[in-house]
């Protein structure tokens, strides 16, 4: 089964939400089958979720960790040694090379269609701010809700952790 996160920038994640978290994941892993895992980047989230899969791994030697880049189509192989001392892979989606502002909705989509299931942390309350030259501050679209609403058109499984918790 794959498995793919996506989540905000920023979290309210104290320690209840943290053994949620833990608590999920290895119910995925153990009883769910998961065993392929892909992580997005930028989000407290993501690095949340990183930790409790490579925390797994250690029983679970099988699962893959699999960093899916928005950016840096062509790597050195430095870098790419740095991602996999982090990650069992990377790599980065044909439809996200040249997609500019766009790669991180296209790199979400493509692991979204890629997944089983979408553990998300969805806060549909969620209003990014952006600087504008004008007016100082203006909000934008969120990432996660153009993720999650795309998810939802797709009829993909989804769980809202923001919900549970």
């Amino acid at each position: 089964m794959v498995v793919c996160f996506v989540g905000h920038r920023k979290i309210s994640a104290d320690e209840h939400f943290v053994s949620c978290m833990k608590e999920c994941i290895s119910r995925l892993v153990s009883y769910g089958k998961a065993d392929t895992f892909l992580f997005g980047s930028r989000s407290e989230f993501d690095a949340l979720c990183l930790k409790i899969v490579t925390e797994l791994k250690r029983d679970y030697p099988h699962i893959k960790r699999i960093y899916v880049r928005a950016a840096y189509p062509d790597i050195d192989d430095n870098y790419e040694k740095y991602l996999l001392t982090l990650y069992d892979e990377t790599y980065i989606p044909e439809t996200t090379k040249n997609a500019g502002k766009a790669s991180y909705i296209k790199r979400n989509r493509h692991m979204i269609d890629r997944a089983d299931l979408c553990v998300f942390y969805y806060d549909p309350n969620y209003k990014p701010v952006k600087r504008s030259l004008l007016s100082g501050k203006s909000y934008g679209n969120s990432g996660t809700m153009l993720a999650y609403r795309y998810a939802k058109s797709r009829n993909k499984e989804i769980l809202n952790m923001f919900t549970i918790v």
